[in-house]
């Protein structure tokens, strides 16, 4: 795989509507494992589709060396396709078993070529990922979300690609599915292109390319390493802004001190010319050299001011504008070993069938306890936050709660009005706060001015997270238990971020159901449980 690689000439591309994405982008890659990060929006699944051929480029041009592999975050893919259409083996597959059962047809060895060991290969692909259960002949529509993203990339990975382009592939995966994963992923040695707000994931890669407005930056090294070059470089922009304001500051003072001299001199020359009884004229010749002699001073120090200035917004503009959420939260505060939820042998049946083992699960939440939910797909997690919230009524066992609120944010964000404005569905969760104060606390979330009154329901994922925090948080009564369930799902660094910040200032107790250990290591997770086989086990913190 050598020769793998991707090469972008002067690549430029705008939407329908003339928006531009890209202009003039070049850039080359070769074989080693790359990790693509930048904003929602900023271009990179576009980037990945246009390296694909999926998008064509306005001008400019994509080459791509050897053969191609392509996951998008989205999988065309429909329910009653069968795992082996999936794979893209199941026409080898029928030729080989054509051809085993006696029938030489030429278009049956033309079918299969030098995939005689497909089945074997396919095997071993499907038990790499975690997949081994799974026969050949099963729906799709019987897996779940986290399979079939695993399968998708199982599809590729058969066709022995030598450049692969990955959008999001830990989307939708459990702990153990995004491992086996990390493990295939170093196993690949052709030119890997990957877009991921996994940070685990984006630490075993070997460079990090950053895309911001427009143009694409490399840094050697995995996330963390970049994560340090980028917090250098934003102290030395940091201290060249300093450094630029106070030269700012000294040209402007210089030019006043030399404006003030100047018109000392006139006045002074005007008065002596005045006194000494000279001839007009050449009273005239004099004030005009003494104004020129001014003017000249005048348009130096104007010019200093000018490239301070200029020096001053180029250092600026290194600064990057990286926004976080500042909060102080008192009202969410819970004294500690309060209990405020006690479930004893809790029991749900969906379809008639127990979800749970039995005798049920017993989970107690005291506050301001901080915990992390994890287990495969599928195991009831988020059955088990419904439980917590009462949206969901037991079938078995029994539950108690604490007088106080109890906040629920299901994955689909759907907790807020979508044709209401920001600000009116957080007048909903805090009628009696002043207005004066609402707004504050919006731009504390970061919904300053116009953005505070825009839809819900045209808001980005990562802006509708924010909103609905800022709905939750600042609520009337604040919550004193905050169920997550998956929080930064497709949401990119700088919103994870967000969050991050926001949760930092939450005083109360919480369960996230999550999949990013270190993203759940880094808003404090204190207690690890796991719900696997219907049985819900107090774990360690995992090595991170």
């Amino acid at each position: 795989m050598s020769d793998a690689s991707v090469v972008c000439s002067n690549l430029s591309f705008a939407w329908p509507d003339d928006t531009p994405v890209f202009e003039d982008l070049s850039f080359t890659l070769s074989s080693g494992r790359t990790g693509l990060v930048a904003p929602n929006g900023s271009g990179k699944s576009t980037l990945l589709k246009l390296i694909a051929g999926e998008l064509r480029p306005g001008t400019g041009s994509v080459s791509v060396g050897g053969t191609l592999g392509h996951l998008p975050q989205t999988l065309p893919l429909t329910g009653d396709l069968a795992v082996a259409e999936v794979l893209g083996v199941a026409a080898v597959i029928r030729a080989l078993d054509a051809v085993e059962s006696g029938d030489v047809s030429e278009e049956h060895f033309t079918a299969i070529g030098d995939d005689w060991d497909i089945e074997e290969r396919t095997r071993a692909q499907l038990d790499r990922l975690g997949l081994a259960d799974l026969t050949l002949d099963r729906s799709l529509s019987t897996l779940s979300g986290g399979q079939v993203v695993s399968l998708g990339l199982a599809a590729q990975l058969l066709k022995r690609p030598d450049v692969l382009l990955l959008d999001e592939p830990t989307n939708n995966l459990d702990l153990d599915a995004r491992h086996k994963l990390y493990d295939v992923l170093e196993d690949f040695g052709g030119c890997l292109l990957l877009v991921s707000h996994d940070r685990a994931l984006l630490d075993r890669m070997e460079r990090i390319a950053e895309l911001e407005r427009g143009e694409l930056r490399f840094y050697g090294g995995n996330f963390t390493e970049y994560e340090e070059a980028v917090r250098a470089e934003q102290e030395v922009a940091e201290k060249n802004i300093r450094n630029a304001e106070q030269e700012l500051k000294r040209e402007k003072r210089e030019m006043q001190q030399a404006r003030e001299r100047a018109e000392r001199r006139a006045s002074n020359a005007a008065r002596n010319l005045k006194s000494a009884g000279l001839p007009r004229i050449f009273a005239g010749n004099m004030k005009r050299g003494a104004q020129e002699s001014a003017g000249r001073s005048g348009q130096l120090h104007a010019s200093r001011v000018s490239e301070a200035r200029a020096r001053l917004d180029e250092a600026g503009r290194a600064l990057r504008d990286e926004q976080r959420i500042t909060l102080d939260l008192p009202d969410t505060d819970v004294p500690a070993g309060r209990t405020l939820v006690l479930g004893e042998h809790m029991q749900v049946r969906h379809a008639g069938r127990a979800v749970f083992a039995a005798p049920g699960v017993d989970l107690t939440v005291r506050g301001p306890e901080r915990i992390a939910l994890t287990g495969p797909n599928g195991a009831g997690k988020t059955t088990l936050l419904r439980l917590l919230n009462g949206e969901l009524g037991l079938d078995g066992g029994q539950i108690k709660r604490a007088d106080g609120r109890i906040a629920y944010l299901s994955q689909r964000l759907d907790l807020l009005d979508p044709d209401r404005t920001v600000a009116e569905n957080f007048t909903a969760f805090a009628p009696h706060r002043p207005e004066a104060e609402r707004m504050n606390l919006l731009a504390r979330f970061l919904f300053r001015g116009p953005r505070a009154h825009l839809p819900v329901g045209v808001l980005s994922g990562g802006e509708r997270l924010r909103a609905t925090l800022a709905c939750v948080l600042c609520a009337e009564p604040a919550p004193q238990l905050l169920l997550l369930d998956e929080p930064t799902n497709n949401l990119d660094l700088v919103s994870a971020g967000q969050l991050e910040s926001a949760l930092g200032s939450y005083r109360g107790a919480f369960v996230v159901v999550g999949h990013d250990e270190p993203f759940l290591a880094r808003i404090g997770v204190a207690r690890w449980l796991r719900l696997a086989g219907g049985e819900l086990t107090e774990t360690g913190a995992p090595e991170v």
